[in-house]
């Protein structure tokens, strides 16, 4: 017998990430909304019979889209929120407007179930109290019940260590209680596992030493901002932890390196080693030069989180 299946309604829905892991977790979006040209048409390309629209979410109105009511989940992943103190500028208050903006949604489309990811600050730490006041207030009154966890996307088989927060709310009434998803049993994903065959591609002969020494899951890959330059692997820090993993985190390659590379040198990872980084599968293409393709996947979740929490949703739904 054939599982059931679900409806969501996606906002920020990227290049896609989320929606493809809420998609093997049983979930069809009739809609996902995303305000980057170039994030729409990576959906578009991968998944035609989706419908998306270019559009600030903030500027949506589900009487446009009468599908958008009643949907079963409400899921977004939804750019990264400062802390109150860290606000500088408008710009840097854009990301809480939108926060706020995904709560208004849900009080108007009624989802049985909302998914919301964002940083692991928002959920741990006594800066973001009044926001999850606020949203908790929020939830409470419109009639759902608040789950706030933060996971590791190298729990559930992505060979990176991405932390991410996320709020999980049911509407009063769902058939059971929702319960977070438990660690993958199996061994971790290492870097070397997940690229040591890639590295290979063009004959280069450090690739299986390089593979070997690779031997721990990723740092978290940085998209970046669209207010600043080109793409590379994040700031100092992390440029640092590549570093150890013999990856050059100064920029993005364009190709594979060859076989005249270095038997001992540090290559740069290309736009398709980033998206292996984030268990993009293998056939879902990103749209885009090599900045713009960089940055939808460098601020994606990895679509094998996106699955586990899924399926635990569609658990507490009567999946």
């Amino acid at each position: 017998m054939e599982p059931p299946r679900f409806s969501s309604l996606e906002i920020c829905s990227g290049a896609g990430a989320q929606a493809l892991g809420l998609e093997q977790a049983g979930f069809d979006p009739v809609l996902l909304i995303d305000n980057r040209p170039q994030a729409c048409e990576t959906i578009a390309r991968n998944r035609p019979h989706w419908q998306v629209r270019c559009e600030d979410v903030v500027d949506f109105d589900p009487a446009d889209h009468s599908g958008a009511y009643d949907v079963d989940l409400l899921s977004g992943g939804l750019p990264r929120v400062k802390s109150p103190a860290a606000v500088r500028r408008a710009a840097d208050e854009g990301e809480r407007h939108l926060l706020k903006a995904a709560i208004w949604l849900l009080t108007a489309v009624r989802p049985r179930a909302l998914l919301l990811e964002n940083v692991p600050d928002l959920i741990e730490k006594s800066a973001f109290a009044d926001d999850r006041s606020w949203i908790e207030d929020e939830l409470a009154h419109a009639g759902y019940r608040p789950h706030w966890k933060v996971l590791n996307a190298a729990d559930h088989g992505v060979p990176q260590n991405r932390r991410s927060g996320f709020l999980v709310a049911l509407a009063d009434g769902c058939p059971a209680d929702f319960v977070w998803p438990e660690p993958d049993p199996g061994p971790i994903v290492t870097v070397g596992e997940a690229l040591g065959e890639s590295m290979a591609t063009h004959g280069w002969p450090g690739a299986r030493r390089w593979a070997a020494q690779a031997d721990r899951p990723a740092p978290a890959l940085v998209g970046g901002s669209d207010r600043r330059g080109g793409p590379d692997l994040g700031p100092t820090g992390s440029k640092r932890a590549w570093a150890s993993l013999g990856i050059d985190g100064n920029g993005i390659a364009d190709d594979y390196p060859g076989a005249d590379f270095p038997l001992d040198g540090t290559p740069r990872l290309n736009v398709r080693q980033t998206a292996m980084i984030q268990a993009f599968p293998e056939d879902w293409v990103i749209h885009g030069r090599k900045t713009a393709a960089y940055r939808q996947i460098g601020h994606a979740m990895p679509p094998p989180l996106a699955a586990a929490v899924g399926r635990a949703i569609a658990t507490a739904l009567g999946g």
